[in-house]
């Protein structure tokens, strides 16, 4: 397979009422466990870099080039999609980065200023053949934007908010938190019917980590196209690396731990992409957290 665009495989999961699952990638071991997942699997995934990544690695262009590198040589349909952007210099260089896509952020503005900034980007972005989503509500999680239960996403405004912004596709609250490490979040599932009927555009769920399996294949038959992930990945190789260096507290090669880190994602994503395809009657696969 090759890398492709992250609008094609929104737009045809969309249509047939399927998911497509966005990882979010921090090291190079990352994006080789979704490539290696993804095979196995026999899906398509999207290869994720957050604003924050890009600020641990320093610079977009490298992790870039090794991703784009990554997905074309992959067994796998693989996208690159730019996450949670608030810089707009980070927006002009997604285009000649290799990037299809991009989550533009402007959630914690005011809502008038959430949709003047959305609106200016959804304008760049159209004009270099990218795709935007967005988010409206507080999906929370983020330091400064602790999870609230109540608060979830209105209709009424997110059709306003999508009609105003020309976003492709709209990140909703409908129960999830981003960085959650157990799997304890309910999805609203009527929420979510209306607000696809009400939209138009893919709904996207972030804080997918926390949400059990059966909430995950309900929201998407619900109406749920794009699904996040990132939390459940760190949580694996964490777990991965702290078992191997109990085991060789002596060894002083990253090659090792990394190696069962990585190992320990790729089993994550295969199991998820598997989980996922469960809703549209292809491969269940194991589906215990």
């Amino acid at each position: 397979m090759t890398l492709v665009r992250c609008a094609d495989l929104l737009a045809d999961a969309h249509g047939g009422g399927r998911a497509v699952a966005a990882f979010n990638v921090i090291t190079l071991e990352h994006a080789q466990a979704v490539a290696a997942g993804a095979a196995a699997a026999g899906a398509p995934a999207v290869l994720q870099v957050s604003q924050n990544a890009v600020a641990h690695h320093g610079r977009l262009e490298p992790l870039a080039a090794a991703l784009t590198a990554l997905a074309r040589g992959s067994g796998a349909a693989l996208a690159l999609h730019l996450d949670h952007v608030t810089d707009e210099a980070l927006l002009r260089a997604a285009p000649a980065a290799g990037f299809g896509s991009v989550m533009f952020d402007g959630s914690r503005l005011p809502y008038a200023g959430n949709v003047a900034a959305t609106a200016a980007a959804v304008r760049f972005a159209h004009r270099h053949g990218l795709l935007v989503e967005a988010e409206l509500g507080r999906i929370g999680g983020k330091p400064g934007d602790a999870h609230t239960p109540g608060v979830r996403t209105d209709p009424a405004e997110a059709a306003e908010y999508v009609r105003d912004t020309g976003v492709d596709a709209l990140a909703v609250a409908v129960g999830s938190s981003h960085a959650m490490t157990r799997r304890t979040a309910a999805l609203d599932h009527a929420l979510i019917a209306r607000l696809r009927a009400a939209l138009g555009v893919p709904l996207v769920l972030h804080g997918s980590s926390g949400v059990p399996d059966a909430e995950l294949r309900r929201g998407v038959a619900a109406g749920l196209t794009k699904i996040n992930v990132g939390t459940a990945l760190n949580v694996s190789l964490t777990g991965a690396v702290r078992d191997r260096l109990a085991a060789d507290p002596e060894g002083v090669d990253p090659r090792r731990w990394l190696a069962a880190g990585r190992a320990a994602m790729t089993e994550t994503v295969e199991r998820l992409l598997r989980v996922l395809d469960g809703t549209r009657g292809g491969l269940t696969g194991p589906c215990s957290p």
